[in-house]
């Protein structure tokens, strides 16, 4: 059952847990979180990012879905990820995304408030949830995303933001990375509290690989209703594959693309336990 985020949000923070939004690039990852939804008997966001449309159009990806979700019981969203083009996020709502991320995260602040602004009052019209992400994310190793230098999101300047924006989700910057850990992680739940205290909206953790069960269940016992997932998705795809290939360099593709699938449900399997192990 295709949904907009707003209902999966708001069931995950009404009983302590999260919704896993897991990056998507093409047919094999698509199928990945298909049947680790199937496995799991759990909602979940596919998610795909505005800069992985070298690797499928929009329409592609939104078609995809519907075809292999006809008979799906759990709710699923479709997500458009890390998008700063508006007509992008036009075109995404056009082709069938139900929610959109607006990433003015690198902009100042009353421009990133303007362009979110914006999204809202449009996607608004066609019952798309919007997400918007205030601060920003250090880059860890293997990361597919933008580099960016880590500012910690600003409890007072998120209240602000959301009265003005009407935002349905905030992404919040609390010390987790795009990508992989590089040394210990320093998530600060401390600030997350203090976020909460300021505003009563769904919160999103970005840089969800590698992050600590233990943080995962103070983050979510605290206000995060989705996680994303991106890095070790692609990172135990690609271990999969060289794996095989080292062993096998002939091997054929087909074989190689189910390994991808497998490889691709186990991570997601994993990562759905561990968002859904405080819930209510």
């Amino acid at each position: 059952m295709i949904v907009n985020l707003n209902p999966l949000l708001k069931e995950a923070r009404d009983h302590h847990y999260a919704v896993g939004a897991f990056n998507v690039y093409n047919y094999e990852t698509i199928h990945s979180v298909i049947e680790a939804i199937k496995e799991s008997n759990t909602s979940a966001i596919i998610s795909f990012g505005e800069k992985y449309l070298s690797n499928m159009e929009l329409k592609e990806v939104v078609n995809l879905i519907r075809t292999m979700t006809t008979e799906l019981d759990q709710k699923v969203g479709i997500h458009l990820d890390h998008c700063k083009s508006f007509d992008v996020i036009k075109k995404a709502i056009d082709a069938g995304f139900t929610s959109v991320m607006i990433d003015g995260s690198h902009l100042p602040f009353e421009e990133n408030v303007a362009i979110t602004k914006e999204v809202v009052d449009y996607a608004h019209q066609f019952n798309v949830t919007v997400e918007a992400e205030l601060g920003s994310l250090s880059l860890g190793s293997h990361s597919n995303e933008d580099d960016a230098e880590e500012i910690y999101t600003d409890p007072m300047k998120a209240r602000e933001f959301v009265l003005q924006t009407n935002v349905d989700c905030l992404a919040v910057s609390i010390g987790t990375v795009h990508g992989l850990y590089k040394g210990e992680p320093q998530v600060s739940v401390e600030r997350l509290i203090e976020i909460k205290d300021q505003i009563d909206i769904p919160f999103v953790l970005h840089g969800g690989s590698g992050t600590p069960l233990k943080t995962i269940q103070e983050c979510i016992i605290n206000g995060i209703a989705k996680i994303n997932v991106n890095t070790e998705i692609s990172s135990s795809i690609v271990k999969a594959i060289s794996e095989t290939v080292s062993k096998k360099p002939d091997t054929h593709f087909s074989v190689l693309s189910n390994q991808a699938k497998e490889a691709g449900k186990k991570t997601i399997v994993k990562y759905m336990e561990m968002f859904n192990s405080v819930k209510q």
